[in-house]
This record gives structure tokens, C-alpha cells and sequence, in this order.
């Protein structure tokens, strides 16, 4: 008998893409406000861009594959 994998009834569900986007560009542009705070050095300067270019680069990641039909669009 072949084992298929359990999934609960939320991970079937499609999320909202809009929000999901609008999410993660905000929160990029949050962390990037956060340069401007009372740390010392370049150590924090440096992972709070690198988080906010992950961010955004997921996104776009996410919209050029989409667009080229290398996703589907009910995920």
C-alpha cells in the first residue's frame, strides 16, 4: 500500500499573494528604517540590509516566475 503524505486543511488552502507581498515589502522597508537607531559599528547595518534584500528579492523571484508559468498561480 502506497503511504500518502497527511496535510491539515490549512496548508491546502491558498494564502492571499497581495497581503503576502505587501507583508514582505513592508517589513523590508521597516527593517531599512532601523538604520537609523542607537547601535554602534556596521555589524547590524549589515545583516538589516542583507534581510531587507532577501525580502525583496523573494518577491521578485516570486513574480518573475509566475509570470514566466515556471509557478502555478493557485499557490
Amino acid at each position: 500500500m502506497a503511504e500518502e503524505p497527511v496535510y491539515a486543511p490549512d496548508q491546502l488552502k491558498p494564502g492571499n499573494r497581495k497581503w503576502a507581498r505587501i507583508g514582505a515589502l513592508g517589513t523590508a522597508v521597516i527593517l531599512l528604517l532601523m538604520l537609523w537607531g542607537n547601535h554602534e559599528g556596521n555589524t547590524e547595518d549589515i545583516w538589516l540590509i542583507g534581510t531587507a534584500l532577501l525580502l525583496v528579492g523573494a518577491v521578485v523571484a516570486d513574480v518573475v516566475l509566475r509570470r514566466n508559468g515556471l509557478k502555478p498561480n493557485d499557490q
